[in-house]
């Protein structure tokens, strides 16, 4: 699919992987609904132009999607594309110091970055499947937002590691459902990417990350996902998967 004239809703789009590729999508001429909690930084829409919009969107709520979806729609036609990086992190173990870990905080977890990615990608197909089919019968691509945490999570890492893994599990289902609307479904695994989540970490927990990464031995960097999701727009063979974006990391137990 063509990047250019496209509208696409990223969310998470604030900050971050989504800041990025809200970024890397408008360079290219696409048309961007930015969907988060929190506005972008001041002199973010000087670098977007005319080409992104804010909607404030909690990715749980039905009506907050509905409403981001419906005023891109409005300013930049029929959506065609979204890309779900809405996301917490939460570390806690299941028996700790104190007790059993909270039940409430696991809920918390999951709602965010599992049933919110859901409610994106169900609300986001609906607009795709009622445009106009583009070439070879294309209506939309969705990206969605795992981790190699959904495969190899550390202790403490339960809550999260669950939500990413289910986010794993339901690319190929609904690749295999939504590809008679002409859409695509694709999620990508990030390693430890250099972002305000990470930065708010322990200095000794993001060293013993790059210690345990092969190469580059660093931390990855924002742009480095937003490159590979506009080639998972561009690439039409890419369908149904997880992609590892990790330089080989595997992370161990802690």
């Amino acid at each position: 699919m063509r990047i250019e004239g496209s509208s696409i809703l990223v969310t998470g789009g604030s900050s971050g992987l989504g800041a990025a590729c809200v970024q890397k999508l408008t360079g290219q001429g696409a048309s961007v609904i930015i969907a988060d909690l929190a506005p972008p930084r001041e002199d973010a829409f000087g670098e977007f132009g005319e080409r992104a919009i804010f909607a404030r969107t909690d990715v749980t709520s039905e009506a907050d999607l509905r409403a981001a979806i419906a005023a891109g729609e409005n300013r930049f036609g029929p959506l065609r594309g979204a890309i779900a990086c809405a996301g917490i992190l939460h570390a806690e173990r299941v028996l700790g110091r104190e007790g059993p870990a909270s039940l409430e905080a696991f809920r918390r977890v999951i709602e965010v970055n599992l049933v919110g990615t859901f409610n994106t990608v169900r609300l986001a197909a609906e607009a795709m499947a009622r445009s106009q089919p583009l070439e070879a019968g294309l209506c939309g691509v969705v990206v969605m937002t795992s981790s190699v945490a959904a495969l190899e999570g550390q202790i403490g890492q339960a809550a999260y590691s669950a939500s990413k893994g289910g986010v794993a599990a339901l690319t190929l289902p609904l690749a295999r459902e939504l590809g008679q609307h002409g859409i695509r479904v694709v999620s990508i695994a990030p390693g430890v990417f250099e972002t305000p989540m990470m930065q708010n970490a322990p200095d000794k927990v993001r060293q013993s990350l790059i210690e345990q990464t092969p190469f580059p031995h660093r931390l990855g960097r924002p742009e480095e996902f937003a490159a590979l999701v506009g080639h998972v727009f561009e690439n039409e063979m890419l369908n149904g998967c997880v992609l590892r974006l990790d330089a080989a990391l595997r992370m161990g137990p802690k």
